[in-house]
């Protein structure tokens, strides 16, 4: 089953949906099943809200923590030097500042462990010299 049409609100083909949910009507989705030649139209709700802190951050702006780029990422690999980054060739990794990798939205090339030293199991440049291979996502 596949998605292939979500739609806000206020979209047309949801505010019929929008006039019976109200404001607790988050999107419409239509979803297609090729084995049962079947289309379903779901919809999401907002059921409950509460209060909630977000959790800290898991390192200062500063911090400075390591990147994976593949080579042939010439892009990407712009980005980080523009931004700053510097090139570890002991590790074969990028450096480059937390605050840096947020704004680039590059959170999810950060290098993680394998031993796991961090508990959330990010290895900041900082705190951490130990050599370990990097998994890239």
């Amino acid at each position: 089953m596949r998605t292939r049409l979500t739609l806000h609100p206020d979209q047309d083909g949801a505010k019929q949906l929008r006039d019976r949910y109200g404001e607790r009507l988050v999107c419409v989705r239509y979803r297609y099943d090729e084995t049962t030649k079947e289309r379903w139209k779901t919809v999401e709700l907002i059921i409950e809200k509460s209060a909630w802190e977000p959790p800290p951050p898991r390192w200062q702006e500063d911090t400075l923590v390591a990147l994976q780029v593949a080579a042939p990422e010439r892009e990407v690999r712009q980005q980080v030097k523009a931004a700053g980054g510097k090139w570890n060739p002991r590790r074969v990794v990028w450096e480059l500042s937390y605050g840096q990798v947020i704004a680039l939205g590059l959170t999810d090339r950060i290098v993680t462990t394998a031993e796991g030293e961090e508990k959330d199991g990010h290895l900041p440049v900082e705190r951490s010299r130990k050599e370990s291979p990097s998994t890239c996502r």
